[in-house]
């Protein structure tokens, strides 16, 4: 990646598209990541994350790094001391921004209502909400939060839904909602299966997951799982946020690995034998849809999860992921999933995933912001910034 720091820029003849995001870039490869790659095909993506604040810093700043999708990644660096007013500052930096762009933001694309605080003096042609979870559950969520959803509702034109649960419980709010669930990139997580060792004879079990590790995590079943099966190694790959690290069970068959790069989780997931998705059942939980379901099936791994109601439907619904409520019931499953040959098994999961991509995904996003597009040209073509065909 390339890094500057922004005073000046010069944007291409392309529409824009401005993205604000409450997670970073670099944290995990997940949605905001699929999915606006590929919008950076069409469009100039500018990707704005939460600001860092630094003691050593005396002005604020605007970084700019140039992913090697072409996805601009800007970051606020504030001064320590500007905390309490970091909207404004953080105004000011956007204004700053936009105004060196040769033309207003074409679309303007939410993944917080956190950010309509300094943001929602900006204006585009469409206004998209991209609701990957519901945010005012997790922990340490702003009391403002809710408040700045309703408001971002009523702003956005689109409403796009990562999960079935959550847009349950969200289509009736917006007059254009549609649930979009995460894919998966099939081709990336396939290099699993071919680099699974298939040597024989005796080992230790491995078992794993990967994701984010907070208090959305049953730490307590994953501790009895450890200590009802020593013999098996449970893998736990991801950064811990949110929960003190020393509050994490401490057995000698748990290994927790920290983070790992996306590019290098098939080689990770090619050693592992099953897959484990040790959710707890909580209000952090309720509406959660969990991307690792089909990167762990596409991986070729048998999966056991805790009853989420986004796996339980419609993973466990088709057969294709065992569902587990108690520490007993989860290594028991497991412990069935170890002892059955992955075919059909694997066969049935190959039927499932040939129905989703990223790719067709896009489409389907990049279909309603069409539509809209038009739309928008057609109520007020005077003012409508044009950037692709609208046939």
């Amino acid at each position: 990646m390339t890094r500057e720091y922004q005073s000046s820029h010069q944007s291409t003849c392309r529409p824009a598209l401005l993205c604000f995001s409450h997670l970073r870039w670099n944290f995990v490869y997940q949605r905001p990541q699929h999915l606006l790659s590929r919008a950076q095909r069409t469009y100039d993506v500018y990707f704005m994350e939460e600001p860092v604040f630094s003691g050593e810093l005396e002005c604020p700043v605007l970084e700019r790094v140039v992913t090697p999708d072409g996805v601009q990644v800007l970051t606020p660096l504030l001064p320590r001391s500007s905390e309490p007013r970091a909207n404004d500052v953080q105004r000011r930096l956007l204004d700053q921004f936009t105004d060196a762009l040769q033309s207003p933001p074409q679309i303007l694309w939410y993944y917080t209502p956190a950010a309509l605080e300094f943001s929602r003096h900006v204006t585009a042609d469409v206004c998209v909400f991209d609701c990957m979870d519901e945010l005012s559950a997790f922990r340490g969520a702003s009391p403002k939060l809710c408040e700045q959803e309703r408001e971002l509702l009523t702003r956005a034109d689109l409403l796009l839904v990562g999960g079935r649960s959550l847009f349950e419980a969200k289509k009736a709010l917006h007059r254009d909602a549609h649930l979009l669930p995460s894919s998966v990139d099939v081709a990336h997580f396939s290099r699993a299966r071919a680099r699974r060792s298939r040597t024989s004879g005796a080992r230790v079990p491995n078992l794993g997951f990967f994701g984010v590790i907070d208090e959305r995590m049953d730490l307590d079943l994953l501790d009895r799982v450890a200590a009802m099966r020593p013999d098996w190694q449970l893998n736990m790959i991801g950064p811990v946020v949110k929960i003190d690290p020393e509050g994490l069970p401490k057995r000698s068959n748990i290994v927790w690995a920290g983070a790992c790069a996306y590019g290098d989780l098939p080689d990770r997931l090619a050693s592992w034998d099953l897959g484990i998705m040790p959710f707890a059942m909580n209000e952090a939980t309720r509406f959660i849809s969990p991307t690792k379901t089909p990167e762990f099936l596409a991986a070729g791994l048998p999966v056991v999860s805790t009853p989420v109601r986004d796996v339980v439907e419609p993973y466990g619904a088709a057969g294709i992921v065992a569902v587990a409520a108690s520490a007993e019931d989860f290594v028991a499953r497991a412990a069935e999933l170890l002892a059955t040959p992955l075919e059909p098994w694997l066969s049935t999961v190959d039927e499932f995933l040939a129905t989703t991509s990223w790719d067709k995904t896009w489409n389907a996003v990049s279909r309603h912001i069409s539509r809209l597009e038009r739309r928008a040209m057609l109520e007020a073509p005077a003012t409508f910034r044009p950037g692709r065909s609208h046939a």
